[in-house]
């Protein structure tokens, strides 16, 4: 069994796993077993993201007798967002695949994952959980948000998924961004497709998912809106807002003008709050501005990646 000796792949199947010594090479073998056969080329990019286990000396056995395997080393844990980057970063393929150790789902269901994407008719496709697993009511919280803010229509955006490679490109280096992959993809133009996949219990090890994480991942849902909503111009948020807020002083001080000259009345919380709207408005405008030259450079930094792109791929189209 070995690798054609093209530079480029089919797939490549990105797996972080931490702590998975246990599962690794049943992982591994069940891959050989389903990938192998299945008609295209391949590779297994695995990242062993600062494990304290035995990983280090499953992986370079595993490498040694699977030549489709590859490994990338992180010294210290960095979360999936970080070991799908580094996975990425030297894998060959086309298309990837993310998929944990974990064995809570199988790589037999790869095959189909990938098929929309070899064939043309989706450019990422995400598996639909399907069984009795840990943290089910936080996924679909989590995933009944994510349909309400961002309005995709996808049944689970928190699952193994099929992606071409240059989906990543678009997805920030932030930590657990990685979840929001499919709305980022979304918001991007890319096409979306959902399969159902099967999810099983874990047969070794622990969850790394935590409580604890639910509260950052709330901020990062909100982060990930306001950042598609108003990332590009973010002078609706921060101009209207400001504008609103000078328009209201504006009027009061007006009102206060009225009051003070016409009546002899002298209302001095109203010329506090003129104070506070006319210097909040001032500022929150000011802030649009400065969004807007930092959305500008992004916005050149975009089209300089696309730009060096294609002279890494001259057979793309403009």
């Amino acid at each position: 069994m070995t690798l054609p000796a093209a530079e480029t792949l089919d797939v490549s199947v990105l797996v972080p796993a931490k702590d998975e010594a246990a599962n690794l090479p049943e992982f591994v073998r069940l891959c050989a077993e389903t990938l192998v056969p299945a008609g295209f080329s391949f590779e297994v990019v695995i990242v062993n993201d600062g494990s304290r286990d035995e990983s280090e000396r499953v992986l370079r056995e595993l490498a040694r007798s699977h030549p489709f395997v590859r490994i990338v080393t992180h010294r210290r844990q960095r979360g999936i967002a970080d070991a799908l980057r580094s996975a990425g970063d030297v894998a060959r393929g086309d298309v990837f695949v993310f998929y944990p150790a974990d064995l809570q789902y199988l790589p037999e269901d790869i095959p189909r994952l990938v098929a929309p994407i070899l064939q043309g008719r989706a450019d990422i496709v995400t598996g639909t959980k399907h069984g009795k697993y840990e943290k089910a009511f936080v996924s679909r919280v989590y995933n009944v948000l994510c349909r309400w803010l961002f309005g995709v229509r996808v049944a689970d955006l928190n699952s193994v998924k099929a992606y071409r490679r240059e989906v990543m490109a678009g997805v920030p280096l932030r930590p657990d961004w990685h979840r929001y992959m499919v709305v980022i993809a979304a918001a991007d133009g890319f096409r979306l497709d959902s399969l159902p996949v099967p999810v099983y219990a874990r047969r070794a090890g622990t969850s790394k998912f935590g409580w604890r994480r639910i509260p950052v991942g709330i901020f990062d849902l909100l982060s990930v809106w306001f950042q598609l909503r108003f990332g590009r111009k973010p002078m609706l948020f921060f101009g209207i807002g400001g504008a609103t807020l000078f328009v209201i002083g504006l009027l009061a001080g007006i009102i206060a003008l009225v009051l003070r000259f016409g009546y002899g009345i002298g209302f001095r919380p109203l010329v506090n709050l003129v104070e506070t709207m006319v210097i909040t408005g001032i500022v929150l405008f000011g802030f649009g501005l400065l969004g807007e030259m930092i959305a500008g450079l992004q916005e050149e930094t975009r089209a300089l990646a696309r730009a060096l792109d294609r002279l890494d791929k001259p057979h793309l189209p403009d």
